[in-house]
């Protein structure tokens, strides 16, 4: 990182924190697509956020300056960085009384780099990147074809993180234009630090997945190889997408932020204790991280009355998982995530066949989908049992018997293995807790995930 950019200074002010962040690399297609799904919802948006921008070059600023012109009409205020070239500031989106430039300086280590900060009082988005040196290219150089160039930071919709760095590039603002960085402040302060609802999450995701897809279709690079890296660097982005959506909806969470981790964990010892195949225990893996977003029906259908009451009691804490989730059916939208939206999807069904949202019953419900209802319940409960108790063996045991007392929603044989779970960590087993990078995505992908590529018996059969 260079010395002085907005992303070094990020860094070092989270280098020792308890929540580091995580970078990764990114080609310029994909954060073309990431950058103009963001711009579309402020488009789509009516609440005018204020918006910060780097384009390292006034000509990239050039290329998008008409689009900037009409996002200007939805925003409060707009600060565009860029090392000037001819026009940069002759262009009529330039003179707009909302839109203000900042001529960087060509040595300034912004000039390397690549922002989109966003700050709505319904959302916060942001994609923070710094291009590759020529050093980090390596022997081959800068490649020649330019969605070929790449850069190392982050995207995120995390509010804390995304007005931090709005603060660090006003700060930047300020030694080439104080008064301006001083009218930016107060819009930034201004803005709340609120995790937007469920709805707004949802539609952002939703668009960037969209765009993401688009940019795959729209590749043509001749290369095999190169043609293979971009689009997997374009599919390890939407499942960011989903992986950060998730994340938020555990940090709307107060009461249990960790509810994702420890439900992947739960769910992936006990597929190992039912000796799945490593295929299925991957997917049940990140059915287990993505649990919460529900894609395909209300999540309020699981808090109605004939329910388990902890879910009742537990709705107002978590906002997010308690309203209609339009934009995450774009789960559905990947072939290779296709199958983790069937597990979540019928995670609501009950061993009777009087849950949702296809009535099935015991062994029509999918055996993944069956694994995850359960050990979610059982991660809540020992969540509850916590404030109340420091006794780890009394905990698990009390989960247990909640679950024991929910025989005509649970499968009896896994409660059987959840048992056998139990009294492992009962005996002092320990479970890390399986937090991914978030910068990453394709390590959570299996090619033989295909849905169709597996029968119904595969799909819920297991040892007795």
């Amino acid at each position: 990182m260079l010395e002085g950019s907005i992303l070094q200074q990020l860094e070092a002010s989270h280098r020792h924190s308890t929540r580091p962040v995580r970078f990764g690399v990114y080609y310029k297609n994909t954060l073309v697509a990431l950058c103009h799904a963001l711009e579309d919802h402020i488009l789509a948006d009516d609440n005018s956020p204020l918006v910060i921008t780097a384009f390292q070059r006034g000509k990239w600023y050039l290329q998008e300056a008409e689009r900037y012109a009409d996002i200007a009409q939805c925003s409060r205020q707009i600060a565009i960085m860029a090392a000037p070239d001819a026009g940069f500031a002759e262009h009529p989106t330039s003179q707009l009384p909302n839109v203000d430039l900042v001529p960087l300086d060509p040595s300034d280590p912004v000039a390397q780099e690549w922002h989109l900060i966003i700050l709505s009082p319904k959302y916060t988005a942001m994609v923070l990147c710094q291009e590759l040196s020529d050093a980090d290219y390596g022997v081959g150089g800068r490649p020649a074809s330019d969605v070929e160039r790449k850069f190392y930071g982050l995207w995120t919709f995390e509010p804390e993180l995304v007005k931090e760095t709005a603060e660090l590039a006003i700060a930047h603002i300020q030694k080439y234009n104080p008064e301006l960085a001083a009218k930016l402040l107060i819009y930034a302060q201004g803005i709340e630090n609120t995790i937007g609802t469920s709805e707004d999450l949802s539609i952002v995701v939703s668009r960037v997945v969209d765009y993401l897809q688009i940019g795959q279709e729209q590749l043509s690079i001749p290369a095999a190889v190169r043609q293979q890296a971009l689009d997997s660097n374009l599919v390890s982005n939407e499942i960011q997408a989903f992986l950060r959506m998730a994340q938020l909806m555990d940090l709307a969470d107060i009461t249990n932020p960790q509810a994702a981790a420890e439900v992947a964990t739960l769910a992936e010892t006990l597929a190992q204790l039912l000796d799945l195949p490593a295929w299925q225990i991957k997917r049940l893996k990140l059915a287990g991280l993505l649990h919460r977003i529900d894609p395909l029906q209300k999540a309020e259908s699981i808090f109605t009355p004939g329910t388990s009451t902890h879910y009742q009691e537990s709705a107002p804490s978590c906002p997010l998982t308690c309203s209609l989730v339009p934009g995450a059916q774009a789960l559905r939208k990947m072939s290779r995530l296709r199958a983790v939206a069937q597990i979540i999807t019928h995670q609501t069904e009950w061993w009777d066949g009087t849950g949702e949202p296809a009535g099935l019953a015991g062994d029509e419900i999918p055996l993944e989908s069956r694994i995850l209802a359960l050990v979610a319940d059982f991660q809540w409960q020992v969540n509850q049992k916590r404030t109340a108790s420091e006794n780890r063996q009394e905990i698990f045991v009390q989960a247990l018997e909640e679950c024991r007392q929910q025989a005509n929603r649970f499968d009896p044989k896994l409660i059987d293995a959840l048992f056998l779970l139990v009294m492992g960590l009962q005996q002092g087993l320990d479970l890390p807790l399986m937090t991914p990078k978030v910068s990453t995505g394709m390590w959570l992908l299996d090619s033989r995930w295909d849905s169709q590529s597996k029968t119904s018996e595969e799909m819920s059969s297991y040892p007795q």
